[in-house]
């Protein structure tokens, strides 16, 4: 009896770490945009700041690129499809669609990915999806449309959705990419090292289209506005590279391997709530009812549509809320 009581203590405490992390990783995720947004405005343009974040986080994190080197000749494919769409393609179209439009509308957009990938499964690859699906994607539509308020004509840039909308498309390709040999039991690639890798080949794919060399790297020696507040920009640059991306990334591994990846899926989606949240409070990025109404619909319904399994023989989920969260839940079997 003490034995099975230390036994349970033990998984409980576990799971709260689990918990813990995933809600660490959440607030690290969500607060890139918050803080990217004050580069930009200061003078960096959009790649520039995501070219900075992806080869600040790629150099930290590469002596796991080193230690997981025979990745190279297993899974070429997976490391250049994160690579390309889960961390150049993503953080590029975010990072420019931040700079058009607010933080937390960018976010909700992104959501729609799983709604994505299953038009994708549906109507590309004719396979049958269930009806817990189908009613996830109508509701992350229909919660879109009064983020982006389409009574009044598109309240916002119109650019800068195309440009969220394409994030989320990166994201469908990642998640359509990884799909192909997902099943690949005790072989399965350890998460950390794909995403060493990912951002170590976005970093490369980065510099040929961003070209750092003639960035203004005078900006971040001086101070951002956040709000009217003064902020020394390397201190966001900082807090990019540590915690909104090698700190989420690694926190978000270890707390799916803690948890089920049904359990991080609802956590992750807290990612859009404290990203507008922090835009809220720190951009003064405010948003209105009808607005915070829909976005909440959209995760209701990108969580139905992420947590809703396709029918292929001994289904996997296809959809997640971001490539990195989809990578971990991969990974749970490494």
């Amino acid at each position: 009896m003490p034995v099975h009581t230390s036994v349970s203590s033990q998984v409980n405490r576990g799971k709260g770490i689990g918990l813990s992390l995933a809600v660490g990783s959440a607030i690290a995720f969500g607060g890139s945009g918050v803080a990217a947004k004050p580069l930009i405005e200061a003078g960096l343009d959009p790649l520039h700041v995501v070219w900075l974040r992806v080869t600040g986080a790629a150099l930290v994190m590469l002596p796991l690129a080193v230690r997981h080197r025979a990745l190279l000749r297993r899974r070429p494919a997976l490391l250049a499809g994160f690579g390309l769409l889960g961390v150049a393609g993503v953080q590029a179209f975010y990072f420019a669609s931040i700079s058009r439009i607010p933080v937390g509308v960018a976010l909700l957009v992104e959501y729609l990915a799983p709604a994505l990938v299953l038009g994708w499964v549906r109507f590309v690859q004719r396979r049958p999806v269930t009806r817990a699906a189908a009613l996830g994607v109508v509701l992350a539509v229909g919660g879109l449309a009064c983020v982006v308020e389409v009574w009044s004509g598109l309240g916002f840039d119109a650019l800068g959705l195309l440009l969220a909308l394409a994030a989320a498309c990166c994201q469908v390709g990642y998640f359509v990419l990884s799909d192909q040999g997902s099943d690949s039991g005790d072989d399965a690639p350890d998460p950390l090292g794909v995403i060493a890798y990912g951002l170590l080949t976005g970093a490369a794919v980065l510099t040929v289209v961003a070209r750092p060399w003639g960035m203004d790297w005078s900006v971040l020696a001086h101070s951002a506005r956040m709000d009217g507040t003064e902020v020394p920009a390397w201190l966001l640059l900082a807090w990019i590279v540590l915690i909104a991306t090698v700190v989420a990334y690694i926190t978000g591994v270890v707390s799916v391997r803690r948890l089920s990846p049904q359990v991080a899926g609802v956590v992750a989606c807290l990612e859009a709530v404290i990203a507008t949240v922090l835009a809220w409070f720190l951009l003064g990025e405010h948003l209105s009812a009808p607005q915070i109404a829909g976005g909440a619909v959209v995760l209701l319904g990108a969580f139905i549509a992420q947590s809703s399994t396709p029918s292929k023989g001994s289904a996997q989920p296809v959809a997640g809320g971001s490539p990195e969260r989809e990578l971990s839940a991969r990974g749970t079997a490494a």
